[in-house]
């Protein structure tokens, strides 16, 4: 799937497929992004997922709005304790299927929001 470029500052996703999420000239297999860059990241299981395995993108200064969470190829709750977690940070989490995820981080840096990205495969 071909994303058109949002005007926004920093990566953006700009195609997806099976390998995984272009940004800019790089292919990720697994994302985390932020307003100033893009990571290949190795996830754990969802259900294992906890604020430790997300420092890459939370430790960003100003401390973001929300993480913007892709599950996967379907939409999975994340654990209770992550959501807590970050809560107690002042940082919300919004989860959607990865495919959801990518565009919808497009249209919020599209609005200049300030928020984080982390992916699983889509495959």
């Amino acid at each position: 799937m071909r994303m058109d470029r949002a005007r926004s500052d920093g990566p953006v996703v700009s195609g997806l497929s099976a390998a995984g999420f272009r940004v800019d000239d790089n292919v990720y297999h697994a994302l985390a992004i932020t307003p100033e860059r893009a990571d290949g990241w190795t996830p754990p299981p969802l259900a294992a997922l906890d604020q430790g395995d997300l420092e890459l993108v939370l430790a960003l200064d100003p401390r973001p709005e929300f993480l913007l969470l892709g599950t996967g190829p379907t939409l999975v709750r994340p654990p209770v304790a992550l959501v807590r977690a970050l809560e107690a940070r002042g940082i919300g989490i919004e989860a959607m299927d990865s495919r959801a995820a990518a565009r919808a981080w497009g249209m919020l840096r599209g609005e200049g929001r300030w928020v984080v990205g982390a992916f699983y495969p889509v495959a």
